[in-house]
């Protein structure tokens, strides 16, 4: 634990620079005296360690000063390989450069870990697009990534979901975020900040003009959030249901929120074995139209204008199909 812990204080200083030991102590959950004893060790072990006093001080490295990867576990050199995802990174435009550092990173391993760590690649393979679902038409991706990564607002033209018009944004890229196999831009656009799918995206360019990203934005914290309220905003009516046995077991069609929602809301089955629960559905024809994937197995029970809106479906399907036609 101490070896790897110093090792860890040694990387964050040659990653991030002056540090102080109060911060030090914040990231590894350990009291500043034990941070001064490690910048001890580290510092009897050879490592050119200095301190500087002062509001502004902290533990450096001399500069120049530069490790080697050394030190690396084999199950933490096979995390890296494992997380080596060629799909996306062929979509960012970066499938060569993650080959040539996957290579670096190989031969700076230790011998007696680069056998495992090279196998890992030939025995696990990440896919994370859905079945039945190719992936997304891309073209602006490399381009965004590039202004996310140096700092410049972009200019481009945007689709919103189920629209046809494109119109002209001029937005600050915060980050980019795969989600189920599907890209988004995380951007300001004025004081907001909002997600935009990148598919939906077209003609994009860097501006010259550098982005000033606020120093307060959280990228876990905002998509944490923005995911929760997507959901809530998604489904925003709710059907009480009865619902067979093998309706239950049809749910994970309709998403994990939904069959939760099921189980969490269903009472005692009934003498035919139905049960009665709760679920939420999107608004409009949308979300009637997932309950019919449950097919003769679901019965809509309210609210009232929901179960006649589902007769009034079927009624109509029932009126198409009674006519013959060749």
């Amino acid at each position: 634990m101490l070896a790897s812990r110093l090792l860890s204080i040694l990387m964050l200083l040659q990653t991030r620079g002056r540090l102080s030991a109060a911060t030090l102590a914040r990231e590894f959950e350990v009291s500043v005296r034990t941070i001064h004893r490690d910048i001890d060790q580290l510092s009897a072990a050879g490592i050119p360690v200095y301190a500087e006093r002062g509001r502004d001080g902290g533990f450096a490295l001399m500069d120049g000063y530069r490790t080697r990867l050394t030190g690396l576990t084999q199950p933490e050199a096979e995390a890296i390989f494992l997380a080596g995802l060629p799909g996306p990174a062929a979509e960012l435009g970066l499938a060569d450069l993650l080959a040539g550092a996957r290579l670096k990173l190989l031969a700076a391993l230790p011998a007696n870990i680069q056998p495992d760590a090279e196998r890992i690649a030939s025995r696990f393979h990440l896919d994370p697009v859905g079945w039945f679902r190719g992936a997304d038409p891309l073209p602006s991706l490399p381009t965004i990534a590039r202004a996310v990564w140096s700092g410049h607002f972009l200019k481009l033209r945007y689709r919103r979901a189920g629209k046809t018009e494109v119109r002209p944004c001029r937005l600050g890229p915060l980050a980019l975020v795969l989600k189920g196999g599907i890209w988004y831009l995380v951007a300001q656009s004025g004081k907001s900040v909002r997600t935009y799918r990148a598919a939906n995206i077209h003609d994009a360019e860097i501006a010259e003009e550098i982005f000033a990203r606020p120093k307060e934005f959280d990228l876990a914290a905002y998509w944490q959030k923005a995911s929760r309220d997507y959901e809530a905003g998604l489904y925003r009516e709710q059907a009480v249901v009865r619902l067979s046995p093998k309706a239950m077991r049809r749910l994970e069609l309709l998403g994990p929120f939904v069959s939760k929602a099921a189980q969490t809301s269903a009472g005692k089955p009934d003498r035919q074995g139905w049960l009665r629960c709760t679920l939420p559905i999107e608004s409009g024809e949308y979300g009637l139209c997932e309950l019919m994937r449950l097919g003769d197995e679901a019965e809509i029970l309210g609210p009232p204008a929901v179960r006649a809106q589902m007769a009034s479906m079927l009624a109509a399907m029932a009126r198409r199909y009674r006519t013959r036609r060749l």
